[in-house]
């Protein structure tokens, strides 16, 4: 027996060493410099809670939070309600079906930095010239450089790459409910809207909790599309919480101030995705 467990933890200890040097470690030494001025390099000095004070007096800081969190809110309602729209569909028994799943998840094998580029290109100068030729000149503009309507652009791009996902979690969910229930509706009369609501919604609850958590979480710390897209513009229009948090901290020397950032918006997220879990839970259980 003790040879079994000793085999046991020489297969586990080398994954929680590489865990805690790669990960556990980082994330301590970034707590350590929060409570410091270190620019990341040369010399510190403990400067207390400070660095946390100042993120909350920060204009840059809180126009990035906003900013997150209105990307993150309707990134997350759409992608749930594309990617079950989906996902009812090709549960569906329609022909091509397994041809068409593949089909639909490639966006997802796809790096959302070349997706990115795709769609910066799209948006830059396809879109605009065709819209131009057509004489709609409303639509005949570059969405990312004006201000005001370049987080549309970031959105769209996210939930056309995000979505083939969350298709997959619902498609796992619908798997699980069996023919019969719906045949028993059927022969009491009940139509399509009335199944989905009253069978398939709440059989596939606890996958809704799931996805809905995962994409909130996902979204909040998006960086790579953003970069892709906008890299924070027009100005600082679209510069989400990380893409600040790499541009202080990496390049403008900033390091404990951001440290001390990440650390507040690390928070955050816990309590976003805890209050989220409940919140859905105690739905399962009074569906």
């Amino acid at each position: 027996m003790k040879n079994r467990q000793r085999a046991f933890l020489l297969m586990a200890m080398p994954a929680v060493i590489i865990f805690f040097i790669f990960h556990t470690y980082p994330v301590l030494q970034g707590i350590f410099y929060s409570f410091t001025n270190w620019r990341g390099y040369g010399e510190w000095d403990f400067v207390g809670f400070s660095n946390y004070l100042n993120v909350f007096q920060d204009g840059r800081a809180l126009s990035s939070y906003w900013f997150t969190f209105k990307f993150a809110v309707v990134s997350t309602i759409l992608v749930n309600i594309f990617s079950l729209a989906v996902a009812l569909g090709l549960n569906a028994k329609i022909k091509f079906r397994k041809t068409l799943r593949a089909i639909y998840f490639l966006p997802n094998i796809l790096s959302i930095l070349i997706v990115g580029f795709i769609f910066n290109f799209i948006f830059t100068h396809f879109l605009p010239e065709i819209m131009g030729a057509l004489g709609i000149d409303a639509l005949a503009k570059n969405i990312l450089g004006d201000p005001d309507t370049a987080w549309l652009g970031i959105v769209i791009m996210t939930v056309w790459q995000a979505t083939a996902f969350n298709t997959i979690l619902y498609l796992a969910g619908l798997q699980t409910i069996q023919d019969d229930v719906y045949e028993a509706a059927e022969m009491d009369g009940a139509n399509a809207w009335k199944k989905f609501l009253k069978i398939t919604f709440p059989l596939i609850a606890p996958f809704f909790t799931i996805n809905m958590v995962l994409a909130m979480k996902n979204f909040l710390m998006a960086f790579d599309q953003i970069v892709a897209l906008t890299n924070g513009g027009p100005g600082q229009a679209t510069e989400s919480i990380s893409l600040l948090i790499y541009k202080g901290g990496f390049e403008g020397g900033e390091f404990a101030y951001q440290s001390a950032n990440a650390v507040i918006y690390f928070i955050i997220i816990v309590v976003i995705s805890i209050f989220q879990i409940r919140v859905l839970q105690k739905r399962e259980v009074e569906m």
